[in-house]
């Protein structure tokens, strides 16, 4: 059974359900707190052990590559103006060199995808694959574990109300081993009351290097693009599929609701910021 090491991030998402904010700022650069989105999701990553992060971008998107290079102006400037923190917290976050790889999506056609547009970074090993739009504190890690006793395909879930299955690809449950279970289906977006569960794929992924066999046919799915879930589906005749349930909560940075909870929720588990951001949301609840 091969490790993990690689990282897919596809980035080249147009930000659409943020405009006007995500016209000239791509949409994994807006901040909760004060570290971008996609930041959070390379730090969740590495904290698992991931050692090699494959970004897929579009036009528009060159500011992701910027963030994970030296900034020498900015580096130099903090240091002459002796502000030493700003400068270790910038160093630590730097990927070391050769960690990070960017490849170009160059036409929108779905995550499916994107992910094939990774395949000759990634090669012949299984690999990750994290939505920046959904960030989460240890998933991975709990991802990497799942892998390591069960090995195969294996999907991050998490339960929502069943009246909410409608909007996420949903997962049939089979054996479970009691954080895992095998999956027996999937099903993208399902018709209300027609769900086989409620529990929907929570954006993380361990996959084998033959979901790129399928992918490369083109076949398309759901509003004519690429579907990851689709490739999945078919692979499942070949290979076996586990869903790991995420013991947190995920946070859809993509919504607006999601994104402010994030940032609420970041902010809140700052001893820094938890006392007087509590302060504030009372004073605004209150009318003041």
């Amino acid at each position: 059974m091969k490790p993990i090491r690689k990282a897919v991030l596809p980035v080249a998402g147009l930000g659409t359900r943020f405009l006007p904010a995500t016209k000239a700022v791509p949409k994994e650069m807006l901040t909760v707190v004060d570290r971008p989105v996609v930041q959070h999701v390379v730090d969740e990553a590495r904290e698992a052990g991931i050692e090699h992060f494959i970004f897929v971008t579009g036009r528009g998107k060159a500011v992701i590559e910027d963030h994970f290079d030296i900034a020498y102006e900015l580096d130099r400037t903090l240091q002459e103006r002796g502000k030493q923190a700003a400068y270790e917290e910038l160093k630590k976050d730097l990927p070391k060199a050769g960690q990070t790889s960017f490849t170009r999506q160059q036409a929108p056609l779905g995550l499916g995808h994107a992910v094939w547009c990774a395949r000759e970074i990634v090669g012949d090993e299984p690999f990750a694959v994290l939505l920046p739009d959904m960030l989460s504190r240890g998933c991975m890690q709990q991802m990497l574990a799942a892998y390591e006793r069960h090995g195969g395909n294996v999907i991050a879930t998490e339960e929502v109300k069943p009246e909410e299955t409608h909007q996420y690809g949903i997962v049939s449950v089979g054996k479970t081993f009691g954080q895992t279970f095998e999956i027996t289906g999937m099903v993208e977006k399902p018709k209300q009351g027609t769900a086989p569960s409620n529990y929907i794929i929570s954006g993380r992924y361990i996959l084998q290097p033959e979901i790129f066999t399928i992918l490369e046919k083109g076949e398309t799915g759901a509003g004519g693009e690429i579907q990851l879930t689709d490739a999945m589906i078919k692979l499942m005749a070949e290979q076996k599929f586990f869903g790991m349930h995420y013991e947190g909560r995920t946070y859809d940075t993509g919504s607006k609701i999601g994104f402010l909870t994030a940032n609420l929720a970041y902010a809140l588990e700052r001893p820094d910021l938890a006392e007087p951001l509590k302060a504030e949301i009372a004073r605004l609840l209150n009318g003041a």
